[in-house]
């Protein structure tokens, strides 16, 4: 069976299409002027790192990718393993974040209020969900082609029309609701509530290093791959960094819905402009962006998961492959998690907070796996594996770089605990636990598997 090669400007668009993502503007938008401070400090502490040690990473093997792969290398399988857990357990419970704001965007082609309807938002998302699941069956070649499509259309020229209004809207003198002065830029160290920005905004950054497990797919991967994930970090902190400030400078602060946030602003716009049948194209095609960003998460941690399961991991039912190369039984299996978080929705007091609460969670634990990234690179060097890109500045840059990239994860993961302002969830006391137990239920699990391969070697 012939192998299906991803172009350069192929992998460019998965890569934008894996972190630029439109539904997390409002979530960055809800902090206000602040904002811009916290978006260059993740750009700092985490989104150039992220990119730089993903390219060396990247580099290093044409054949196999991905962070199961990477750590392995640098350590042992059992610490490769936790690694690609984290990573396929932050997407299960990301899912439903972005699925959530997908259905809180498409209910702009019926109704605006569905979006306060927890019937209308748990029906639409597990209806998506298993529809991309049906869609990544059929192989990378159709789900890459889908997602060129879906991410040029409906993510790049949607974020680029947004960010043209908000400075039209600055420049016709409307009403602005955030300030860009010095002293409001810069969020307070007694209002620690502030940073919880942090967890929204890092977010909205990770994923770069995703695209790895498709290298044996991408031709002169060696040279390809540095070149589309840093050329793809630039565009990513741009689109994103302007997109949120369009939101936060249209939509008063404590107006702004997690899920519809988009969708209220372009309609802002469209109505301050007498272009409200623009409205439903603008809907359209931003639900099409979302189709294609969450179609690759669908299929590309489910793919590293495969490379675990293959080494012993688990039962011999996940590594089957259907007839297009896909592990089906691992996107069965994965969907039917997704299912399970949904019906969290229905506890939870609100859409906001259900969003948050997930978010959060996902965000901690994809933290925990870049950590170990970053000590993966290093532990790589050590060993001289070789690499066609290598950070800057030899040893220097890469203790540096991974120094910043650890201190952001850390950071990240401390206000993670701390409830954000405007989104009531339960007391700070009970917020933390129900974070710090959700993680735990979470990560438990990948222990488990590790100690079953172990008894079952013993027993071989």
């Amino acid at each position: 069976m012939l192998k299906s090669k991803i172009s350069f400007f192929a992998l460019l668009l998965l890569i934008i299409s894996s972190v630029d993502s439109n539904r997390n503007l409002p979530s960055a938008a809800i902090f206000g002027s602040p904002l811009i401070f916290f978006f260059f400090f993740a750009a700092i502490f985490f989104l150039f790192p992220t990119a730089l040690v993903s390219a060396e990473l990247s580099a290093i093997s044409a054949r196999t990718g991905g962070i199961y792969h990477w750590v392995k290398l640098a350590f042992n399988d059992k610490l490769g393993m936790l690694a690609i857990w984290l990573q396929w357990m932050n997407a299960v419970t990301w899912y439903p974040t972005i699925l959530s704001f997908l259905a809180g965007t498409g209910a702009y082609l019926f109704d605006p209020s569905l979006i306060y309807s927890k019937t209308y938002m748990t029906v639409a998302i597990m209806g998506i969900f298993w529809t991309l699941t049906l869609i990544n069956l059929y192989g990378i070649r159709i789900s890459t082609l889908f997602n060129e499509f879906c991410c040029f259309i409906g993510t790049i020229i949607p974020m680029l029309v947004l960010i043209v209004l908000g400075f039209i809207w600055n420049y016709n003198q409307k009403p602005i609701h955030i300030s860009f002065s010095l002293p409001a830029i810069f969020p307070s160290l007694d209002n620690i509530a502030e940073w919880t920005a942090l967890v929204a905004i890092i977010t909205s950054f990770s994923g770069l290093e995703l695209s790895g497990v498709h290298i044996n797919s991408v031709p002169n991967a060696k040279k390809t791959f540095p070149k589309a994930i840093i050329l793809a970090c630039f565009i990513i902190l741009f689109t994103m960094l302007c997109g949120s400030l369009a939101i936060a400078s249209v939509l008063p602060q404590n107006e702004i819905h997690l899920a519809g946030g988009l969708m209220q602003v372009f309609s802002a716009f469209f109505t301050a402009f007498n272009l409200k049948s623009w409205i439903f194209v603008s809907s359209l095609v931003i639900v099409l962006g979302s189709l294609g960003n969450i179609i690759n998460w669908i299929l590309s941690p489910a793919k590293g998961l495969l490379q675990a399961s293959e080494s012993g991991y688990f039962p011999a039912f996940f590594c089957k492959l259907n007839r297009h190369g896909v592990a089906s039984n691992i996107l069965i299996t994965q969907a039917i998690l997704v299912s399970c978080f949904c019906i969290l929705f229905l506890l939870l007091p609100s859409v906001n907070a259900f969003y948050w609460f997930l978010m959060t969670i996902s965000t901690i634990t994809y933290m925990i796996m870049y950590a170990l990234m970053f000590i993966s690179v290093i532990q790589l060097r050590r060993k001289k594996m070789t690499s066609s890109f290598q950070i800057p500045f030899k040893n220097f840059g890469l203790y540096s770089t991974c120094f910043l990239g650890l201190m952001g994860t850390l950071i990240t993961i401390i206000v993670g605990f701390i409830p954000p302002p405007g989104i009531q969830i339960a007391t700070p006391l009970k917020y933390a636990s129900m974070i710090f137990i959700g993680t735990l239920l979470i990560i438990s699990p990948v222990f488990l598997l590790i100690k079953f391969k172990g008894k079952a070697l013993k027993k071989t």
